[in-house]
């Protein structure tokens, strides 16, 4: 477990050694020993790691959001993720070993925002996207916030931390689209009632983006400022490879193409252009600017 250089304002690479692997119903839950990244880490934020080892490396990493930290321990700070086996990078991710090595670069990104003030917050998690959630809540009840979870996925097996939510969160609320658990149906079917019921200020997300879409849609509607955590694909995760943009209104009302991973991955909500997203691509809005013919102004 060795750190070299630094990449940024708090961002570490390391080699990081894993100390635990366990099933967490269609996802693998992974800790690594992680010294000098847990200790900058904050909920929302996320890590890169190398894929495939010394001999079969492949040339990009992989990026994941960070579950939860421990700043010291036993064997020192250590990361948690929960990654999905559904390529061949997060197959081989999924199947190391206890003392296997892995790169890992972070943490990267920018974090949720936290209220100044106590109010009242609903957190809304698609599948394996509530990972970093339940960190979240606990930072969020610690400034003396209530906060309410709301979890959804297409079957039982794909819900993520439904009994750690309910240490994390005032209430939990299951969602599913088969009905295997929970209300059957989508998070926007319930959202609305629990905004209403929690009086929430702050409605924060995480998942994919067409729940984000209408978690931002819905909060807006109810009076609540939506923070989303969003998940464009993200090659590099350091700003380089500019594969993670997406386009953003700026609080001068112009919409830019920013990074993902550096700008985000958590924005507001209602100044992401979620009508520029179709089919699960996302295009330039004709009115962004250095949009094709605006001339680069």
């Amino acid at each position: 477990m060795t750190a070299t250089s630094t990449t940024g304002a708090g961002v570490v690479q390391v080699t990081g050694e894993l100390i635990a692997s366990r099933r967490a119903g269609a996802y693998h839950h992974l800790t690594f020993v992680a010294p000098g990244l847990a200790e900058h880490a904050r909920p929302g934020q996320f890590v890169a790691l190398a894929i495939g080892g010394e001999d079969g490396a492949h040339l990009l990493r992989r990026c994941f959001s960070i579950h939860k930290v421990s700043p010291s321990g036993t064997y020192g700070g250590t990361v948690d993720i929960v990654v999905s086996a559904v390529g061949a990078g997060t197959t081989w991710l999924a199947g190391l070993r206890a003392h296997d090595e892995v790169d890992i670069v972070g943490p990267l990104g920018r974090p949720f925002p936290v209220p100044k003030e106590p109010v009242p917050c609903v957190l809304v998690g698609g599948g394996y996207g509530s990972a970093p959630l339940f960190w979240l809540a606990e930072t969020l009840r610690g400034r003396g916030c209530a906060v309410e979870l709301v979890l959804g996925a297409a079957t039982e097996q794909k819900l993520f931390g439904v009994v750690e939510a309910r240490r994390a969160a005032d209430a939990v609320t299951v969602t599913t689209d088969d009905g295997s658990a929970g209300t059957k149906g989508w998070v926007s079917d319930v959202l609305p009632e629990v905004i209403r019921r929690s009086g929430a200020a702050v409605v924060y997300g995480c998942g994919p983006m067409a729940m984000l879409e209408s978690v931002t849609r819905i909060a807006t509607a109810e009076g609540a400022v939506a923070q989303v955590a969003v998940e464009e694909s993200m090659a590099c995760g350091v700003g380089v490879c500019m594969t993670c943009v997406l386009p953003v209104t700026g609080n001068d009302g112009v919409t830019r193409m920013v990074r993902s991973c550096v700008e985000g991955p958590v924005f507001r909500g209602d100044r992401v252009r979620w009508d520029a997203f179709e089919g699960g691509a996302c295009r330039v809005p004709d009115d962004a600017l250095g949009a094709p013919g605006q001339g680069g102004h």
